[in-house]
């Protein structure tokens, strides 16, 4: 973003304010597609970024609905029924019966249980309908099964004209930089696929797999993308032809389109230390994995200042606690009360994962930056005391 830009920006919304950028969206999408092969799909898991989701969906194969919220949330956009996989490690039995007893043509169920697939089973069979299903094989945590349940649910299902068994579903992670746990992955997981061809004589076509890929948050990551996306493309040019490959890219795909923006509200030198209040906090930027203050994150600061001395300040947030501090000894340039702070990369999870309620605080406004220079407002600043008021 440029100075302009955040100028128009802060004139007319109150920081601290969440911008993601079309724009840069759409590159990352078409970037991602270039590097990974014309023959993979791509998922987004929609817990990443649910304000992004009408924009997406041109370019993405399929959405990753966890909850009943993100459900509510995709019917509310118009999301295509086809594009979306009904996962989640607990899965309400009155909304499955309400999905499979309207025959929504959602892309498919997860089963992430033995409970799980005899309830999706039993609401096929009272309602006489075939539904798709993906097993969630375990990366041994409480998420998935076990290969040796997944083998015994399909091989007695075998013949169960409601149960169309498209594939296996496997997410071990987020964060990996290791190209070598990938292809392990990638092979224990066709193993699987094809052990469930010889014991139950059963084609699995579909494989949708969560490598995890990484993010660059930090100064000094040392992370070649070019050159990491080049060498997993080929671990995935392996099983090409083999399954259907889907690949769910939440965080990768959100991230970079991303700012978080806050200001600087008061100013301070405490036991020889600056300070910096800023009017955002912890319980809206999180994103770094409870890694804040640890690291520096890539951040800019407006103005920009090329005269005066460089200072290390503490950015703390607005929060009565000593936790709230974003960053350590940020090295800036004249830092003064007013200034306005941008954190980049900011596109997946912050605005979902900060502890909101805490404080009362409002939650900032969030703004889609259009590829024509509008900025579009699609949701104001929210005041979060109502939801903290006890009902007497």
């Amino acid at each position: 973003m440029n100075q302009s830009l955040i100028q128009q920006i802060t004139d007319t919304y109150p920081t601290p304010v969440y911008v993601f950028d079309m724009s840069v969206l759409r590159q990352r999408m078409t970037f991602l597609r270039e590097k990974l092969g014309a023959n993979i799909s791509l998922c987004y898991a929609v817990k990443a970024n649910t304000f992004i989701l009408k924009q997406l969906e041109p370019f993405a194969d399929r959405f990753e609905v966890c909850s009943p919220g993100e459900l509510h949330i995709c019917r509310r956009q118009k999301l295509s029924k086809e594009k979306l996989v009904i996962s989640g490690v607990y899965k309400s039995p009155e909304l499955m019966e309400m999905l499979i007893r309207e025959r929504w043509p959602v892309c498919a169920y997860t089963v992430e249980s033995v409970q799980q697939f005899e309830l999706l089973k039993t609401l096929a069979a009272r309602y006489d309908v075939r539904i798709p299903l993906l097993f969630r094989l375990t990366g041994n945590n409480q998420f998935g099964t076990d290969g040796s349940e997944i083998l015994k649910m399909i091989c007695e299902s075998a013949g169960n004209h409601h149960i169309d068994m498209r594939g296996i579903q496997y997410f071990s992670g987020t964060q990996k930089r290791s190209l070598r746990r990938l292809e392990k992955e990638l092979e224990q997981t066709m193993d699987f696929i094809q052990t469930v061809k010889a014991q139950c004589g059963i084609d699995l076509p579909e494989l949708e797999f969560g490598p995890g890929l990484p993010v660059a948050y930090f100064n000094g990551d040392d992370l070649d993308e070019d050159a990491f996306l080049r060498d997993f493309s080929r671990l995935l040019e392996r099983i090409a032809g083999r399954v259907k490959l889907t690949l769910e890219l939440g965080r990768s795909i959100a991230a970079a389109c991303g700012s978080y923006l806050t200001r600087v509200v008061d100013t301070k030198t405490n036991g020889g230390q600056n300070y910096a209040i800023v009017d955002g906090g912890i319980h809206q930027l999180v994103y770094y994995g409870q890694s804040m203050a640890m690291k520096q994150p890539l951040i800019e600061c407006f103005p920009k200042r090329e005269k005066g001395t460089k200072e290390h300040w503490n950015l703390c947030g607005s929060l009565c606690t000593i936790n709230d501090l974003l960053v350590k000894q940020l090295p800036v340039m004249g830092l003064q009360k007013g200034d306005v702070i941008l954190f980049k990369n900011t596109g997946a999870y912050a605005m979902t994962e900060g502890i909101a309620l805490f404080l009362s605080r409002d939650l900032p406004a969030i703004l889609l930056y259009q590829e024509d220079g509008t900025l579009t407002c699609v949701r104001e600043a929210l005041g979060t005391y109502p939801l903290n008021t006890p009902c007497l």
